[in-house]
């Protein structure tokens, strides 16, 4: 099996339909307070677009072997928060690429050039404490959690079960080496 070809890259307009696809996919929104319309997907879109023309990163869109697979990047949030301010690691994908590696070597990318290329002292990325996947994600990336700093989202309500997230840190350096058989990725 090939390995396959993995891109963070400015966004497209073409990226438009599959973007609102997946965001309504209510497997993929499972730890997001809701899914998102096909509007506000093109507006996170276009907003996301003029970021990283602005200041040269955000969140990109990724691609694997030509396709639009998902978006990873970094990020300012937008809600107020004891470990703000802050940038933080994130990312999103579409089902069929889960369990490849894919948001694995894109996360690595993301970081690599937010401590590298930007020099950030910190990167933080967060989720809904039910959110296994993108846990183990954050740790085999390299990032630490302290249970103390866990937090009930601002923008959620207290009864929802996503409410309760998990903060997790990380300073250059808490990479490591990249795991053997896993993809790589590129930033274009």
């Amino acid at each position: 099996m090939a390995v396959p070809r993995v891109i963070l890259r400015q966004w497209r307009d073409s990226d438009a339909a599959r973007m609102a696809e997946m965001n309504q996919d209510p497997e993929v929104m499972r730890h997001f307070p809701r899914i998102l319309s096909r509007q506000e997907s093109l507006d996170a879109l276009n907003r996301q677009r003029l970021l990283i023309a602005e200041r040269g990163w955000g969140l990109w869109a990724v691609e694997v072997d030509g396709e639009f697979a998902g978006q990873t990047g970094l990020a300012v949030p937008r809600f107020n928060a004891p470990f703000m301010p802050c940038v933080e690691v994130g990312w999103r994908f579409r089902p069929e690429y889960w369990g490849r590696g894919i948001a694995h070597a894109a996360a690595r990318c993301a970081v690599e050039h937010g401590f590298g290329s930007i020099g950030l002292a910190e990167i933080v990325s967060f989720t809904a404490a039910v959110n296994d996947r993108s846990r183990r994600l954050m740790e085999r990336i390299g990032l630490k959690r302290d249970p103390a700093e866990d937090f009930f989202h601002p923008t959620i309500e207290r009864s929802s079960p996503i409410c309760l997230h998990v903060l997790y840190r990380g300073r250059p350096g808490c990479l490591g080496p990249a795991p053997d058989g896993l993809p790589d990725a590129r930033l274009e």
